[in-house]
């Protein structure tokens, strides 16, 4: 597994500013081929002094995943709690990224990798992600129950 650094720009409310904060990520060696030739062929642009690997806003990033998933013929996402009918788009994206990682691992060092991976300073809002099924519920009621043999 490659690594690449991204710089995450987040808003701060109350000043109005933006703080740079880094995290290092996994990166598969195919994704890093890719983007290390896009980046060889001059493909970050700088702006406002900032090199940039992709010169779009947040609400273009949005646009372009829903058209890609539209173009794929990817059906809508529907929520099984509320029954509401959802678009695919990043969050739902990172959202269903998040729930396949803590169903493969949700040991404390998986949740606390995912916690790191997410970006989150609280632990309380990666355990959000560890959604259980109806029928896992069921199974954990009723080994509760069941008896040891003498």
């Amino acid at each position: 597994m490659a690594r690449l650094l991204f710089n995450i720009l987040k808003p701060t409310c109350a000043e109005r500013q933006e703080r740079r904060r880094q995290r290092v990520l996994p990166v598969d060696s195919e994704t890093l081929h890719v983007l290390s030739e896009y980046v060889r062929r001059g493909g970050p642009i700088l702006r406002d002094r900032r090199r940039l690997i992709f010169g779009i806003n947040r609400h273009r990033g949005w646009q372009i995943i829903t058209e890609c998933a539209e173009r794929a013929n990817l059906p809508r996402l529907v929520n099984a709690e509320t029954g509401r009918i959802h678009n695919v788009s990043p969050h739902k994206l990172r959202d269903a990224f998040a729930v396949r990682a803590v169903k493969t691992d949700d040991s404390g060092d998986g949740l606390r990798l995912l916690q790191q991976h997410l970006g989150h300073a609280s632990f309380n809002t990666t355990a959000k992600y560890r959604k259980v099924s109806g029928e896992e519920h069921r199974e954990w009621y009723q080994k509760l129950w069941e008896r040891e043999p003498a």
